[in-house]
């Protein structure tokens, strides 16, 4: 017998995205590395036009955000899902908050916890340096940079992408952020640019970071084992950790990423107890609670503050730096945040993004920030100011050096910035990956190693050429025209919550259960039989193969003869799924088996026996509606239907 051909296999990369992006990368490492003088000067004449003329523009843009996350987090569109109605969250909130966590900004913790907090106290926008006034305003303005607008902006794009593509079934690449601004031209040519603008400031900011942050790691090693500070000792630790970051995106989402993010969470959770008791324990709760009241008391004038009457270059330094930074990583971070995200409600997903890493980070600065500063000002450890002046990167294992058990401490610190960079980088090499292939998952390894490679083979190379400040700089320049499209972007979410809303506030003003069934009811003792019965999954697709099916196909011949397009499927499962209107107006009406748990009272009549009962459920393009047809007739189903699409047209006709 010859053999049926096998079907073609979908693409696993979107060439037009994979390939320009692959050259564009080149073209740019080659620019910054060989014309490295003149790439610096471009970019930093770049940077300062921003800075010196659209200051003001970021600065209100970061405003906006914060508060459009916060509205959304506590208006009505909270109870909206991010995936159908029924839908359920993929990861536990444990898993949940370790990859929010290791992904949105856990290696700055390390590079930053101690540096910043003692630089704004040494050197501070306004007034003296040193003083006691001045470490309570280190405190807040790392609070500032570190907190709730940071993560903002990731929730913001996050939330974007992950309504648009679990809820209307788009694809989760940042094209889809621009759909309710081009419609369906997302899937030509602007989509194609915008997937390639994320891939390059994806690579060039992992790559970057890791070229920069290879300089702690050597630090540390140096502190701990003596190894010497130089670019070959940093080449290495870039191949070793992007070894280990190959192996943990070839391993997946769910084994790789997800346990190097619990392991960094707990390395994490260890670190900053250890420095909690072994310093000064009191004082870092009384500073904590105090920082944070600070920081709250002053968060709106705080974040429209342009130093307008007190010209100062201070804010082209710290805040537009870190806004345009956030801003410049937020494709990237905000797309795997939506990745990990399907089946919460907007209001879990503002909750657990805006408040519980903040919270975390936020203790993190007063532990290290507050003990540093006491270790300055207190015990006039001057050496560790001065070590922190002078190189950054040795801020944490200079600041180490003076607990008990230094060595045993900071080697667990080097171990957390090495995990912490291999997470980096395996978490920038999957969401590089899913961009390149049109947000498809499971692709062939090649193209996971591929990108994970490409990482480490672009921050040698800067790091060679003394190109990564170049690249730095253009990575954060190129936040402005992003900032922009986000904007808009946001525009369109509001007004895509506002049809959502008004869709479900139709379904909710019905009964919870159709009108159809309730005027059926008469027959109570037919009623009675169904309430008590606990059906199969065979019970249940017979029926829907002898009631519901023909009931939907009744109703198909009849549009049918009146002019509609319309359709009727059988689907995997057991299903059955009937369709009218056009795409844009679509109306869904699918009856599914369903299982569920026997209830205790059932199970104990029957002996030990366990089981599961199955439902009729009506889902509808929304997702499930928790309605059970089971039992009826076919007239019962052809009038539920019909009240679901009378509630259809009724919402198009408020929206139209």
């Amino acid at each position: 017998m010859a053999r049926s051909p096998e079907p073609p296999r979908s693409p696993t990369i979107n060439p037009p995205v994979f390939w320009i992006s692959a050259v564009i990368l080149l073209l740019l490492v080659l620019y910054a590395s060989v014309f490295r003088d003149h790439a610096q000067e471009l970019f930093a004449h770049i940077q300062g036009w921003i800075i010196g003329n659209v200051s003001w523009f970021y600065i209100l843009a970061v405003a906006l955000i914060l508060g459009t996350v916060v509205f959304l987090g506590i208006s009505r569109y909270g109870d909206i899902k991010l995936g159908p109605d029924h839908s359920t969250p993929d990861y536990n909130n444990a898993t949940w908050f370790a990859m929010l966590f290791s992904a949105g900004m856990g290696i700055g913790l390390m590079f930053f916890g101690v540096a910043e907090p003692v630089m704004h106290f040494l050197k501070p926008p306004l007034g003296e340096g040193g003083t006691v006034m001045a470490a309570g305003e280190a405190m807040r303005i790392t609070f500032f940079h570190w907190g709730l607008h940071a993560w903002a902006i990731y929730a913001v794009v996050a939330l974007i992408l992950a309504y648009f593509s679990y809820r209307h079934g788009l694809p989760l690449t940042l094209r889809s952020a621009l759909y309710p601004l081009i419609g369906e031209r997302i899937h030509g040519p602007l989509g194609h640019a915008v997937d390639i603008f994320a891939i390059i400031g994806t690579v060039f900011g992992v790559a970057t970071s890791l070229g920069f942050g290879v300089s702690q790691i050597n630090t540390g090693l140096n502190a701990l084992f003596g190894v010497p500070v130089s670019i070959p000792v940093q080449i290495a630790l870039i191949i070793g950790t992007t070894f280990l970051a190959t192996l943990s995106v070839m391993s997946g989402l769910d084994k790789g990423i997800r346990r190097l993010s619990e392991l960094n969470l707990g390395l994490a959770v260890l670190l900053l107890l250890g420095v909690m008791l072994l310093g000064p324990t009191v004082l870092i709760l009384q500073t904590f609670v105090q920082n944070t009241g600070g920081y709250l008391s002053e968060i709106v004038s705080r974040t429209l503050n342009l130093y307008a009457y007190q010209p100062t270059d201070w804010i082209g330094g710290w805040t537009l730096f870190y806004w345009g930074w956030w801003l410049a990583w937020s494709p990237f971070v905000g797309l795997f945040i939506a990745r990990i995200s399907r089946g919460r409600t907007i209001r879990e997903f503002v909750t657990g993004v805006l408040l519980v890493p903040t919270a975390f980070t936020l203790l993190w600065m007063t532990v290290f920030g507050n003990t540093a500063i006491h270790m300055i000002l207190d015990q006039g450890l001057t050496d560790l100011a001065a070590a922190v002046e002078k190189d950054t990167s040795l801020a944490l294992f200079a600041f180490l050096e003076h607990f008990p058990f230094a060595s045993v401490i900071s080697t667990l610190a080097v171990v957390m910035v090495v995990v912490f960079f291999v997470t980096s980088a395996d978490t920038g090499a999957m969401v590089v990956d899913m961009l390149a292939s049109g947000g498809q998952e499971g692709t062939p390894m090649r193209q996971r190693i591929f990108w994970a490679s490409t990482m480490g083979i672009v921050a040698i190379a800067l790091l060679l050429a003394d190109g990564l400040k170049a690249l730095q700089t253009a990575t954060i320049a190129s936040a402005l025209p992003f900032t922009v499209a986000l904007l808009l972007s946001m525009r369109g979410l509001l007004k895509a919550l506002k049809l959502d809303a008004t869709k479900r506030d139709l379904r909710y003003q019905a009964l919870a259960i159709s009108p159809t069934a309730s005027r059926a009811a008469g027959n109570w003792q037919r009623r009675l039989r169904t309430l008590a019965m606990f059906p199969r999954r065979s019970h249940v697709q017979r029926f829907i193969s002898e009631v519901a099916l023909p009931a939907c196909q009744s109703l198909v011949e009849e549009w049918r003869r009146q002019g509609y397009d319309c359709s009727v499927e059988e689907g995997e499962g057991g299903r059955v799924t009937l369709k009218l209107g056009p795409s844009d107006d679509l109306f869904i009406y699918e009856i599914r088996p369903r299982a569920y748990a026997m209830p205790s009272f059932v199970l104990s009549d029957m002996a030990g026996e366990e089981r599961k009962y199955f439902r009729a459920e009506v889902h509808l393009r929304e997702g499930g509606q928790d309605h059970d047809v089971m039992g009826w007739s076919k007239d019962e189903v052809i009038g539920d239907i019909l009240d679901h699409y009378e509630r259809h047209l009724h919402y198009l006709h408020l929206v139209g």
